[in-house]
């Protein structure tokens, strides 16, 4: 696994009336600090990537749908550097994958029906200078093929 990258398996407690899942809690060793928290949605087979930041580490997880998550470390000097990590998240494996600063990440929407990705940054998001630095999903950049592989 990419140097830094933590995951926690979330637990799903159904009764009756529904289901509830902790995501984050303040006590996990995953808690960093609050910065904000906000859902972004993907529709089915879109690819939203790539992008890292330089200050802030995001703690990700899919509620709706599944997700492929793609992690690439471009880092000098990390023991990980130029590895590559895959998750699938969403409803059929609630995870929670926090991606360290610095590592390049994004995702596929790979179910039949919309994705909703909850995402808890560390920092707030500055408006007037975004801690964000994007990369073309499909570019040379990363050697990542979106393409669904059926082998």
């Amino acid at each position: 696994m990419i140097q830094g990258v933590r995951t926690k398996v979330l637990k799903v407690i159904p009764d009756e009336r529904g289901r509830l899942m902790e995501i984050l809690r303040s006590d996990d060793d995953l808690f960093l600090k609050f910065g904000q928290v906000y859902i972004t949605t993907t529709y089915p087979q879109v690819v939203k990537a790539w992008h890292y930041h330089k200050v802030q580490t995001d703690t990700i997880c899919a509620v709706q749908g599944m997700i492929k998550l793609v992690l690439y470390d471009p880092r000098e000097g990390s023991l990980t550097q130029g590895e590559i990590n895959e998750f699938f998240i969403g409803v059929h494996n609630p995870l929670l994958v926090q991606v360290p600063r610095g590592v390049c990440h994004g995702w596929k929407c790979t179910s039949e029906e919309e994705a909703i990705i909850i995402n808890i940054p560390n920092e707030v998001y500055v408006y007037k200078e975004p801690d964000e630095y994007r990369l073309p999903p499909h570019g040379k950049d990363i050697p990542y093929d979106w393409s669904r592989k059926d082998g």
